[in-house]
Protein backbone atom coordinates (compact mmCIF):
# COMPACT_ATOMS: atom_id res chain seq x y z
CA UNK A 1 0.00 0.00 0.00
CA UNK A 2 1.18 3.35 -1.28
CA UNK A 3 -0.28 6.25 0.70
CA UNK A 4 -0.03 9.62 -1.04
CA UNK A 5 -0.68 13.57 0.16
CA UNK A 6 -3.23 15.56 -1.39
CA UNK A 7 -3.64 19.33 -1.26
CA UNK A 8 -7.29 19.64 -1.83
CA UNK A 9 -6.66 23.45 -2.13
CA UNK A 10 -4.24 23.37 -5.34
CA UNK A 11 -6.16 22.63 -8.45
CA UNK A 12 -3.50 19.91 -9.49
CA UNK A 13 -4.69 18.26 -5.98
CA UNK A 14 -8.00 18.94 -6.92
CA UNK A 15 -7.77 16.74 -10.38
CA UNK A 16 -5.51 14.29 -8.53
CA UNK A 17 -8.30 13.44 -6.13
CA UNK A 18 -11.56 13.30 -9.09
CA UNK A 19 -9.07 11.04 -10.93
CA UNK A 20 -8.60 8.75 -7.73
CA UNK A 21 -12.27 8.50 -6.93
CA UNK A 22 -12.28 7.67 -10.41
CA UNK A 23 -10.64 4.71 -10.17
CA UNK A 24 -11.67 3.61 -6.97
CA UNK A 25 -15.43 3.53 -8.19
CA UNK A 26 -14.21 0.89 -10.73
CA UNK A 27 -11.50 -0.84 -9.00
CA UNK A 28 -10.81 -2.47 -6.14
CA UNK A 29 -7.58 -1.49 -6.03
CA UNK A 30 -7.73 2.10 -5.00
CA UNK A 31 -9.31 2.92 -1.79
CA UNK A 32 -9.42 6.61 -0.74
CA UNK A 33 -9.26 7.36 3.60
CA UNK A 34 -9.92 10.58 4.38
CA UNK A 35 -7.68 11.74 6.89
CA UNK A 36 -9.22 14.20 9.64
CA UNK A 37 -6.36 14.67 11.79
CA UNK A 38 -5.64 18.46 13.16
CA UNK A 39 -2.68 19.43 14.05
CA UNK A 40 -4.02 21.20 17.38
CA UNK A 41 -3.59 20.03 20.62
CA UNK A 42 -6.92 18.24 21.56
CA UNK A 43 -5.89 19.46 25.45
CA UNK A 44 -5.65 23.05 23.92
CA UNK A 45 -8.74 23.15 22.04
CA UNK A 46 -10.55 22.19 25.10
CA UNK A 47 -9.01 25.08 26.98
CA UNK A 48 -10.10 27.48 24.29
CA UNK A 49 -13.38 26.43 23.89
CA UNK A 50 -13.88 26.13 27.81
CA UNK A 51 -12.51 29.74 27.53
CA UNK A 52 -15.15 31.08 24.93
CA UNK A 53 -18.11 30.16 27.43
CA UNK A 54 -16.92 31.56 30.79
CA UNK A 55 -17.65 35.15 32.29
CA UNK A 56 -14.45 35.65 33.27
CA UNK A 57 -12.81 36.53 29.82
CA UNK A 58 -11.38 40.09 28.78
CA UNK A 59 -11.87 41.14 24.72
CA UNK A 60 -9.61 42.92 23.23
CA UNK A 61 -10.01 45.52 20.55
CA UNK A 62 -7.58 44.32 17.79
CA UNK A 63 -7.47 47.62 16.27
CA UNK A 64 -6.44 49.58 19.95
CA UNK A 65 -3.83 46.41 21.13
CA UNK A 66 -1.84 49.07 23.03
CA UNK A 67 -4.67 51.28 24.67
CA UNK A 68 -6.12 48.01 26.38
CA UNK A 69 -3.25 46.85 27.90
Amino acid sequence: MTTIAVNKRTKAGKMLLELAKLLSENSKGVVIQEDNKTPYDPEFVAMIKKAETSKNRTRINPKKIWENI
